[in-house]
Order: structure tokens, then sequence, then C-alpha cells
């Protein structure tokens, strides 16, 4: 539990949406849709690069 607070909520809402993203792009893959499914599963990986990016500028300006 200490890790959850430690990661923070903001964070914390943000993996889960990567993960709802995830699920999301796999189930248009394999409904037929693999175009669909590739688009959406690039959502995933920008969204925590741009999480790593602010947690690097708050770091930087502490």
């Amino acid at each position: 539990m200490n890790y959850f607070k430690k990661l923070g909520t903001a964070n914390l809402l943000m993996l889960i949406l990567c993960a709802l993203i995830i699920l999301v792009a796999e189930y248009l893959f394999l409904n037929g849709y693999p175009e669909h499914g590739l688009f959406v599963g690039l959502w995933a990986p920008t969204l925590l690069g741009v999480m790593i990016y602010l947690k690097l500028v708050d770091n930087d300006s502490k």
C-alpha cells in the first residue's frame, strides 16, 4: 500500500488509463480491426512517455 501512496494519485490514474487503452487495442485488433487496434495501441507508450517527461521536468525544477 505504501507503494501506491509514493506513486501518487495522478500517476496511478494514468497507469490505469494505459492498461485500459491496451485492453481496448487488443479488443479492436482481435475483432477484425487491426489498423484501429495498432493506432489505439500506440497511445499507451505515448502517454507513458509524457508521464516520464513531466516527472523529469518536475525533478529538474527541485
